[in-house]
């Protein structure tokens, strides 16, 4: 019996060491979530069909560009419908067959192409699926890459939803939340495109075209600024769709200053970038393209000379917006553009207090429950409460080393917890009662206790874990919280109230050899 307890108490000891080692001190070991914390909660929709357009963009210029370069420019190229994921070819009369077979096999293998006096091509249905769950991923490494720059401690970033087309964001002790938010809602969509026409009216500028939008471009709106960089006015600009660059080709981008030393953002380009840009710029000496930052014409310059890797943009930037931007820019654009569906906000006062009134709930519900055992069961409450202590002291240094988040249904879970623990040890000491209420020796009714309470207490832990699982999988935010601790928690009361309370029994009786009564 001594060997045996003595091991028992050794792997006690481990675990007892390992739990204080892992949460102490517990205001730097313990994470705090949202609401305990305060700080900023927002529920993001990536529009992934901004990903799928931008695909079929892609391959139209790929197409125009590989036709032109063989001396046949096709007579009209546009996109299908909106909601379809294809666009519409239509090739000169003197094309030949043979090389616009070759365009299209070597350019379009994502496509379904149908041929005939025009040539439609559509992308696959598992492209599009493919495109989508990519334009999240990216979408959502992108948020994480800006929140990271920008110093949020902690934060949480996860998918959520049945499409999996939302993104959760969680960002506990944010001093500016209004600064976050612009970050992350900013998409720093960055590109540059050719200009055809500019006007002060959209009317004006569709004027000389019928009053039409030609199928190749599109009116993008511009502010027109003073030199102090007052916004005076604005003006339309007709750009071609097809972008010379994106922001897909940035290698680095930084605060700087423009001509006038007004804050202003540079950019350097990837060599696969450069290379395009060189060779649009070098080919359009003396004509204007557009700088487009988020569907916004931020500058049009006139291209003096060749450019190859670098350029500026220029625009009413104050020092902290463009360190924002620069910051965006060099995080990565977004795939696609977002929409906020939810969005809450929770003051640090509110967290403290929060934190005061659940330390209060768990401390007197802890009070209560080690006064009624001790009063209840007596000598035997006693090996309860030590149990229960430890049941707590191991709760927290798991979730600390789990790296875990205490939310206030966390809380919760650890106050239900505690609940349980004590449940355990009631069903283990009523059945004990019983059985020296049938005349049984105290030895032999400590057995038969743990021994015939075992399966009842397995089978309600388990059971409740279970359920604890399920909220964890379908669950968001706190209710996740709430699984996690009580799936820890059940976990560790089951060590307590099972192996800890019946080491302690049996060193109780080891001490006193011959038994008669227990004080239970």
């Amino acid at each position: 019996m001594t060997r045996k307890l003595t091991w028992r108490w050794v792997l006690i000891g481990i675990v007892t060491a390992f739990g204080v080692y892992s949460m102490w001190p517990p205001s730097q070991k313990i994470k705090l979530g949202l609401d305990l914390k305060g700080g900023i909660h927002l529920v993001l929709q990536v529009n992934t069909e901004d990903a799928v357009r931008a695909e079929v963009d892609d391959a139209l210029e790929r197409v125009r560009a590989q036709l032109t370069e063989k001396g046949f420019p096709p007579v009209s190229l546009a996109r299908l419908a909106e909601g379809e994921a294809g666009f519409r070819l239509k090739p000169a009369a003197n094309t030949p067959e043979a090389i616009l077979t070759e365009v299209l096999e070597d350019h379009l293998p994502d496509f379904k192409v149908s041929r005939g006096v025009e040539v439609t091509a559509t992308l696959r249905p598992e492209v599009v699926r493919s495109i989508r769950d990519m334009a999240v991923r990216q979408g959502l490494e992108t948020i994480r890459n800006r929140i990271d720059q920008f110093g949020v401690a902690e934060p949480t970033i996860q998918r959520q939803g049945i499409e999996g087309d939302r993104i959760v964001v969680q960002l506990p002790g944010v001093e500016d939340p209004s600064r976050v938010k612009e970050l992350i809602r900013s998409t720093a969509f960055l590109e540059i495109k050719p200009v055809v026409a500019v006007a002060p009216t959209r009317e004006a500028l569709l004027a000389a075209r019928g009053g039409e939008v030609p199928d190749d471009c599109e009116v993008v709106v511009g502010d027109v600024e003073s030199m102090e960089g007052r916004v005076t006015g604005r003006e339309y600009y007709l750009l071609k769709k097809a972008s010379v660059i994106t922001g897909r080709d940035l290698r680095n981008a930084r605060r700087s200053q423009d001509q006038y030393n007004q804050p202003a953002v540079s950019f350097s380009l990837n060599p696969a970038g450069a290379k395009k840009f060189e060779a649009y710029t070098a080919a359009h000496i003396g004509d204007r393209m557009a700088i487009v930052l988020d569907n916004k014409v931020r500058s049009a310059p006139v291209i003096r000379g060749t450019i190859s890797d670098s350029g500026i943009i220029e625009g009413n930037f104050s020092i902290t917006s463009a360190e924002d931007l620069a910051l965006v820019l060099r995080a990565g654009a977004l795939p696609a553009s977002i929409t906020y569906l939810e969005e809450r906000t929770v003051g640090p006062s509110l967290g403290r207090d929060s934190v005061v009134r659940g330390l209060r709930a768990g401390l007197a519900g802890l009070v209560l429950v080690v006064v009624f055992m001790l009063l209840y069961y007596r000598g035997a409450g006693i090996n309860a409460n030590v149990a229960l202590i430890l049941n707590a002291v191991l709760l927290l240094g798991a979730m600390a080393a789990f790296k875990a988040t205490l939310t206030l249904p966390g809380i919760a879970g650890v106050i239900l917890t505690i609940g349980m623990a004590v449940d355990a040890n009631v069903l283990i000491f009523e059945r004990i009662r019983e059985e020296l209420d049938l005349g049984k020796p105290v030895r032999s009714a400590v057995d038969l206790g743990f021994s015939r309470a075992f399966a009842t207490i397995l089978d309600s832990n388990l059971t409740t874990l279970i359920a604890a699982l399920f909220l964890f999988q379908f669950g968001t935010g706190p209710i996740k919280g709430f699984a996690v601790t009580l799936s820890i928690g059940i976990i560790i009361s089951m060590f307590t109230a099972v192996f800890v309370s019946r080491t302690l029994f049996d060193w109780v009786l080891a001490r006193r050899g011959r038994v008669e009564t227990l004080s239970i």
